[in-house]
């Protein structure tokens, strides 16, 4: 019998732990395989849908659903806890739960899928705790912006009129499809309320051109005509009267005003009544100890905390291509771990870094969106399977050799709702297949319409239902 435990419970986790079970049932074996979850949350939050909770468009019960019954419908074993210590030599972990009380859980594998440490403390007045600027990151996040937004809005109705600021809060950022999804709601939200005239909106990015996203951009190719998500992005903010931001690295704020230091090394600052500032990410806090009682955190994960994988490390930006980032997602250290979504180090940025004459690092860092976090957790569970047949793994889920999908909600309505829908392939360039511009343009899409908005919240149900693992779930994609 094999012990395998996934720390962590979004999306690369839960899909990992749901393949796993799946796919153990429907070997005829006579030993029996315990699946454990580990998880600081008891429930699943969708987090895409986390930008509507965010301007009072959507409750927090609409996203979320308890993990435990889930859990216990497949024959997985669930705790809600923190793992806080790994021994990889000895294959056990620490985790403690309510009440500060510690457990010892013995492994035979191990899948790191614990998501983001939000770092807040990054830059001086970032977050909703310790600063003056708010977050969809989490429920509890959204929640809090919601009610700030709400009271703005009442004040706009008195007459005030305010500066809105969007974007990242750090000049190494990730995710900004987040922060732009919640800017183009905030300006459909203003519109519809008769108030867009009084705001003016501004895009606040580390973001070396509008429309990067820190995927380096896409082009997609429109008849003889090819277009960026530069040209495409910048359009569009013209229209709806955005202004734009790009190649700053937020560094310090106050209680009215956002200090920023641009790429060519000069600081400035702009004033601001409300803003919602994403951070950036590091890896969740384990420390790795080996058998003589040595902290290995760095052999294990880089400097931020991510669990090295089976990538290639220590390349120039300029000589990284497809080939180097991962595939099976397999720790080189210790074979029988994974990591998988955000958990995993990345070979490096997707986007050109930037840095400028005073040494200030401005580049975005990867993004690792639901659907590549899901391909992954797939792949880890699907190797820990080959390994426990005898096999060396054998399933790749490189983003490198995978689509990017995402659709960004700009309106959420029905008869009247925006979304952009992206599609690109591969995720990661690979100028090796690709010499021209590193992805196949026939199978790259940038569209924008009402049909955007219904596959959006289509998505938004359709995972639901199939991560709760309803009936027929595994015939969705």
């Amino acid at each position: 019998m094999a012990k395998i435990i996934i720390v962590g419970a979004g999306f690369a986790g839960h899909t990992a732990a749901m393949t796993l079970s799946e796919e153990l049932r429907k070997r005829k074996s006579s030993k029996k395989h315990e699946i454990t979850v580990i998880s600081r949350q008891p429930k699943f939050t969708y987090i895409p849908s986390l930008i509507w909770v965010g301007i009072g468009e959507m409750k927090t019960d609409k996203i979320q659903f308890e993990l435990a019954p889930v859990y216990k419908k497949l024959g997985i074993n669930f705790t809600v806890g923190r793992v806080y210590q790994v021994h990889p030599d000895e294959k056990y972990l620490w985790a403690e739960i309510s009440n500060n009380e510690k457990i010892k859980f013995d492994y035979d594998y191990l899948i790191i899928a614990t998501g983001p440490l939000l770092d807040f403390s990054a830059t001086p007045g970032l977050g909703p705790d310790k600063g003056y600027t708010y977050s969809v990151c989490t429920t509890s996040h959204a929640e809090h912006t919601a009610v700030k937004y709400s009271e703005l809005i009442k004040e706009l109705e008195d007459g005030k009129e305010a500066n809105i600021v969007v974007g990242t809060g750090h000049g190494k950022c990730t995710c900004q499809g987040a922060a732009l999804e919640f800017i183009f709601n905030v300006h459909f939200n203003l519109v519809k309320r008769g108030l867009r005239k009084q705001v003016n909106l501004t895009w606040l990015s580390n973001e070396p051109k509008l429309g990067d996203m820190g995927v380096d951009g896409i082009e997609v190719e429109k008849g003889a005509t090819i277009i960026s998500s530069e040209t495409f992005m910048t359009g569009l903010f013209e229209s709806y009267g955005i202004k734009s931001v790009i190649k700053s690295h937020v560094n310090k704020i106050s209680e009215k005003t956002i200090g920023y230091e641009t790429i060519e090394g000069d600081i400035n600052e702009i004033p601001y009544d409300f803003a919602m500032l994403l951070p950036p990410f590091k890896g969740q806090k384990i420390i790795y100890i080996d058998q003589n009682g040595t902290d290995i955190t760095e052999k294990v994960c880089n400097p931020d905390g991510f669990v090295k994988v089976d990538a290639v490390y220590g390349k120039k930006y300029e000589d990284l291509n497809g080939s180097d980032w991962p595939k099976t997602y397999q720790s080189p250290v210790y074979h029988n771990m994974f990591a998988a979504g955000i958990a995993f180090a990345t070979p490096g940025p997707m986007s050109k870094p930037g840095i400028s004459p005073n040494g200030t690092v401005i580049s975005p860092s990867s993004p690792r969106t639901g659907y590549t976090s899901e391909l992954c957790g797939i792949a880890a569970a699907l190797n820990i399977i080959d390994l426990i047949d005898g096999k060396q793994p054998s399933k790749s889920a490189s983003l490198a050799e995978t689509a990017g999908i995402c659709v960004a909600s700009m309106h959420n309505n029905i008869l009247k709702g925006n979304a952009i829908i992206v599609g690109i392939f591969p995720f990661v360039r690979d100028r090796e297949k690709y010499p021209e511009y590193g992805r196949d343009l026939n199978l790259s899409a940038l569209d924008i319409g009402v049909s955007g908005s219904w596959i959006k919240l289509w998505l938004h149900y359709a995972f639901l239902y199939k991560l709760k693992a309803k009936p027929f779930w595994q015939l969705l994609p």
